[in-house]
């Protein structure tokens, strides 16, 4: 995702801002706050060249729209299997809600199922570890962007032309909090070479930056999808308000009670480059 779309959101905020120029006062209004619901965030991530032994498990939960802080999910039981029934179990850093596993053991196109049991609920969900295509080379372009002056990147890899294939790819740079991510499939580029694209007009020489691709299923392909698009409408007053979004987690002891997040398995295939 490039600045560019970011810089129309704040020029319409902006524009917005003056028209209310007069309205100084800062007003909360009030928000009805949903009862607190389970959030889990299980990437497990094998970055090429590691042996993705090492994988961490985020638990926490909603909360009201002008708290400042996110509650954690403390004393859970949490484990991952895989279809021989070897089991990785994760432990809390105590009083953090992130638990830890420094064994777990990573295949492709093996299936695993995580369970996170809490409060008397058990949550399951299922999914195959996808590989990853390695990245090949990195192309800067300097005269970019609208005013032909911004620097754009692209990251090149090839797919695997056997097997439709489905992508995450996200962009991280020492200029940005947060990564830029992207979800995509290989309909139209299949056993060809892809780019991923990068602009932002901050980027300038010697800035850091890092490639990443993922190896995707078709369903988390489209859950981000409507994330990433969700993010991008956000700047608007005329867009439809968010919604949860509902991943591929089940809770077995009450449906109705679900929780928020999604249990992805990839491969990784990352390069670092340095704005030239």
């Amino acid at each position: 995702m490039s600045n560019i779309h970011k810089n129309l959101k704040y020029l319409l905020l902006f524009v917005l801002a003056i028209s209310m120029g007069g309205c100084e006062d800062v007003v909360h209004a009030d928000l009805n706050t949903a009862a607190p619901r389970l959030v889990i965030d299980a990437s497990i991530d094998w970055v090429k060249g590691t042996d993705g032994s090492l994988q961490k498990i985020k638990l926490t939960t909603t909360t009201g729209f002008y708290d400042a802080e996110v509650p954690i999910v403390s004393n859970a039981e949490v484990h991952i299997s895989n279809s021989s029934n070897v089991v990785f179990e994760f432990v809390e850093n105590p009083g953090t809600g992130e638990y830890v596993c420094d064994h777990f053991v990573p295949q492709i196109a093996e299936t695993y199922k995580l369970t996170v049991i809490t409060g008397g609920q058990t949550y399951v969900a299922t999914e195959k570890l996808f590989a990853a295509p390695d990245i090949e080379s990195v192309a800067q372009n300097n005269d970019g962007g609208v005013s032909g002056s911004d620097i754009e990147l692209k990251f090149f890899f090839r797919d695997n032309g056997a097997e439709d294939n489905f992508y995450l790819t996200s962009f991280q740079t020492n200029i940005t909090i947060f990564p830029d991510y992207d979800a995509y499939d290989d309909e139209f580029f299949q056993g060809n070479q892809i780019y991923g694209f990068y602009l932002n007009e901050g980027l300038k020489a010697g800035d850091q930056t890092t490639f990443s691709v993922y190896g995707v299923s078709e369903r988390y392909m489209n859950y981000m999808s409507i994330l990433i698009g969700i993010i991008d409408d956000g700047g608007s007053p005329w867009s439809a308000p968010p919604t949860n979004v509902r991943g591929n987690l089940v809770n077995e002891t009450d449906s109705k009670n679900f929780a928020l997040g999604y249990f992805r398995l990839s491969e990784v295939s990352r390069m670092d480059y340095t704005v030239q």
